[in-house]
């Protein structure tokens, strides 16, 4: 029998890195909504205290996009939806 291959989806693969960053976003008040993961490109809201502190640029570009493309490399852009 020929040996099944358990392929994650970019999406999956996207949501499962944002479960490792949410705790600490969390813990500052904050959290992070997947909102659509296209050809390479996710955009992400964020919300509670991230949604408007002013370091939030630096955590979504310097913290969450350095991680997404570490650890998914068909990552290209993170984008801050409105």
């Amino acid at each position: 029998m020929p040996e099944q291959v358990d392929e994650k989806t970019t999406e999956q693969k996207v949501r499962e890195a944002l479960e490792k960053v949410r705790p600490a976003l969390q813990a500052d008040g904050g959290d992070v909504e997947l909102v659509s993961c296209v050809d390479g490109v996710v955009s992400v809201r964020l919300r509670g205290a991230c949604a408007g502190c002013p370091m939030s640029q630096m955590t979504l570009h310097r913290g969450i996009e350095v991680m997404l493309k570490r650890v998914v490399p068909e990552v290209k852009e993170l984008r801050r939806a409105t």
